[in-house]
């Protein structure tokens, strides 16, 4: 991939000043974003892409004008054969499937601007993501790409009516459901808020009814005719999509627990439809090496960086970490960087690094090249919040003026439990907190959740659910083992019930003074990309603890391979708090069927 990187760039830099100049920008832009997506490494690469589609967008937009002073079309008038059927995408919407050297001037920078927007948004620039796609509305309001990322990045940013709005609009013209993401995205916006849009759940599930044999027809005709796996997964995912809303409406809407769960049960079977089995031999030998190596008498003494910039937050998916997060993030002194961790990207380097400095045989090595790893996570950190926080305000923005620089940066790749060996050896005195939710309401919530393709795809099944929360639990087991003490433990259902106690624990064990703001953290101006965006905004509430048990003669399978892990008898141990939680879910123990493993301020703030 890199190799291709520098192809491209070698491409671009050749082509300045020549007609093709926005288009190898063009290429090369697509591919960081690409990469952006596949590889989760901070955001490596995206930066150079923002600087680079900007300039194609000048680029072209200088083509624009000369040909509008010319009176030259800007916009085709006619169609490459079979690249989309005629079904009513008209204006700029008939050319989203051209290839570049196909598109009029304005199809490409609808292209570029939407683009550009996308890479705003995985940067959690939500606002700057905003500005860009409506420069490419600017040329046309109906362009479809361009009203299903606006509603998403207004659905982060708390803007419910205006999202539903854009989604809306995308259902009512995108007639063969190609941006399939507008069904999901309506189903948030009225699960959040349902009077935010004109019609509410009445006008989806009205459509979905419709559109259901319809998307059903097309996947059998597409599996029938080996249309080919690109085609089939599309309407797949359309398939999965729609199900999973038909399963929010029976959800929350007319608490039909058996219609809800059917529905869910067959968009899983959809997901799961376009993926290889899940490798469970594969989990358990990773976390077997994992033990192997990180033994009691692994860790040296007196190694690492003293800082005490980076907070890391791991656990489980669904426990919680989003609320852990917007409550550091509160603090004026701690940022919450989201879920694109620097640490996590660099991981590869910073093992081989330290394989490399060991084979010396020289402590004083392996000394230097560990502090040098950690201090470029922590550089790393700073520089992309002050790209990211620069994009982020106005000048008239009080806030910008407000807010100090940080002195705690807070990581929140929740996988990352695995890797807290690493964790320590580059940050020995970084705090570590791992987030723990009741097992069966964190187990459910990924379970009824569609995440991003990529590790956690196997939440879809019970299987590789069950044996993904067993090799959770092992690997907590260790690190209290052979790290004892070093990660602290926060409950999430404390962090819930007893908020205004632990809250001031957390905020003193990130070793930051108290500040009484900190308890109106849902009320602050701050966008979570992440799948708990809309219920963080409404601050802490207890009503869904439990909410697995409404489904739980569907889930018997599921409980018998927890097992005795349904419970999970972990205390907070944030230093000075002395509640115990909620009591735990009881249940018979039984063994699990499943194998188990044999195994910029300076200084050290």
């Amino acid at each position: 991939m890199e190799a291709t990187i520098k192809t491209l760039k070698s491409q671009y830099e050749a082509s300045r000043n020549t007609p093709s100049e926005y288009l190898s920008a063009m290429h090369y832009a697509d591919f960081l974003k690409h990469r952006d997506v596949t590889i989760h490494d901070g955001g490596t690469h995206q930066m150079e892409a923002i600087s680079v589609y900007t300039h194609a967008t000048n680029l072209m937009e200088d083509i624009w004008r000369t040909k509008m002073a010319r009176g030259e079309e800007t916009r085709s008038l006619s169609s490459p054969d079979d690249v989309l059927p005629d079904r009513g995408y008209v204006g700029l919407n008939a050319e989203l499937f051209f290839d570049y050297e196909s598109k009029s001037i304005e199809g490409m920078l609808c292209t570029a601007y939407t683009s550009l927007g996308k890479v705003y948004f995985m940067s959690n620039m939500f606002e700057r993501a905003v500005e860009c796609y409506e420069e490419c509305l600017s040329y046309d309001r109906d362009y479809l790409d361009a009203l299903t990322y606006r509603a998403q990045s207004f659905l982060i940013l708390g803007k419910y009516k205006e999202a539903g709005k854009d989604y809306r609009h995308v259902l009512e013209r995108d007639v063969d459901r190609i941006f399939v993401d507008s069904v999901s995205g309506f189903a948030k916006v009225v699960t959040a808020k349902e009077d935010a849009v004109e019609g509410g759940w009445d006008f989806l599930v009205d459509l979905l009814k419709r559109e259901l044999p319809l998307q059903l027809a097309s996947y059998r005709n597409a599996v029938a005719n080996e249309s080919g796996a690109g085609i089939i997964k599309h309407y797949a995912d359309g398939l999965k999509r729609m199900h999973h809303a038909m399963f929010a409406y029976h959800d929350v809407k007319t608490k039909d627990a058996t219609a809800a769960w059917n529905h869910l049960a067959k968009g899983n079977e959809y997901k799961l439809s376009t993926i290889p089995p899940f490798n469970a031999a594969n989990k358990i030998e990773q976390v077997a090496r994992m033990k192997s190596v990180f033994s009691p008498s692994f860790f040296p003494g007196n190694i690492g960086s003293q800082t005490r910039t980076p907070i890391f937050i791991i656990g489980f998916v669904r426990s919680g970490s989003t609320l852990l997060e917007r409550i550091l993030d509160a603090h004026p002194s701690i940022v919450g960087t989201g879920e694109d961790s620097v640490f996590n990207g660099r991981l590869d380097t910073i093992r081989n690094e330290i394989v490399e400095a060991s084979m010396v045989g020289d402590p004083r090595v392996l000394n230097r090249k560990v502090k040098e790893l950690a201090d470029d996570v922590v550089s790393d950190m700073k520089s992309r919040w002050e790209v990211i926080d620069a994009n982020m305000h106005n000048e008239d923005d009080d806030e910008s003026e407000e807010r100090p620089y940080p002195l705690r940066f807070a990581d929140k790749m929740l996988t990352n439990y695995i890797n807290v060996g690493f964790l320590h050896l580059l940050f020995p005195n970084a705090l570590i907190l791992h987030v723990a939710r009741e097992p069966m309401d964190s187990i459910f919530s990924a379970f009824k959740h569609d995440f991003p393709p990529g590790g956690l795809d196997y939440t879809s099944e019970f299987a590789g659910l069950a044996q993904l929360y067993h090799c959770y639990r092992d690997t907590m087991e260790h690190w209290d083992k052979v790290l004892p003490g070093r990660v602290t433990h926060v409950r999430y259902e404390d962090m819930v019930t007893d908020f205004e106690n632990v809250a001031p624990k957390i905020i003193e064990a990130a070793g930051v003074p108290w500040d009484p703001t900190v308890l109106d953290f849902h009320k602050k101006k701050h966008a979570v990309n992440t799948l708990s965006t809309t219920q963080v905004r409404k601050g802490v509430y207890s009503h869904h603890f439990k909410g697995w048990k409404r489904y739980e003669k569907f889930l018997e399978p599921l409980l018998d391979l927890v097992g005795s892990r349904v419970e999970y008898d972990l205390k907070t141990t944030l230093s000075g708090y002395l509640k115990t939680g909620v009591e735990p879910v009881k249940r018979d123990a039984a063994p699990s069927p499943l194998p188990k493993p044999r195994l910029k301020p300076t200084g050290n703030v």
